[in-house]
């Protein structure tokens, strides 16, 4: 069942991928999202982002996937970090930690998960930005 669940996720993302047309992303305003990014609708994601299949390894979808998320943003480093400062709130996460540094860092908790946010440049004016999803198993809560 989890094999055929996992062969399900994967083969929607890469077709998702595969789309001519790609929507603008927003966060937490509900413009549309394209399909690769409507597995995660707890996570806002700025507007033309573009996952990295080849590094993304998540399963499960809605609120409760786990794993990691890369995706890259035209967008610089501190715009990012900016947004997900903004927006994470408006999604009921809670900020435990932050680094603003050459590679940013984010830490959120929400009900029974943790979730780690990295940003970092790309040597131009994008950035590339690693979210890992995990069970927050501290019995700390929001």
């Amino acid at each position: 069942m989890l094999k055929n669940n996992i062969l399900i996720i994967t083969l929607v993302l890469i077709l998702s991928a595969c789309a001519t047309e790609k929507a603008p992303l927003s966060g937490v305003d509900g413009s549309a999202i394209p399909p690769a990014f409507a597995h995660f609708p707890d996570i806002p994601f700025p507007d033309k982002s573009f996952i990295d299949l080849g590094e993304t390894k998540a399963l499960g979808s809605g609120d409760n996937w786990i794993g990691s998320l890369v995706f890259t943003t035209p967008y610089n480093a501190s715009s990012v970090f900016d947004f997900y400062m903004s927006e994470m709130p408006k999604l009921k996460w809670v900020e435990i930690a932050t680094v603003r540094a050459k590679i940013s860092h984010m830490t959120y908790i929400r009900d029974s998960r943790a979730l780690q946010i990295l940003v970092e440049s790309d040597g131009s004016e994008a950035a590339k930005v690693t979210i890992t999803a995990i069970p927050n198993q501290s019995g700390r809560r929001p």
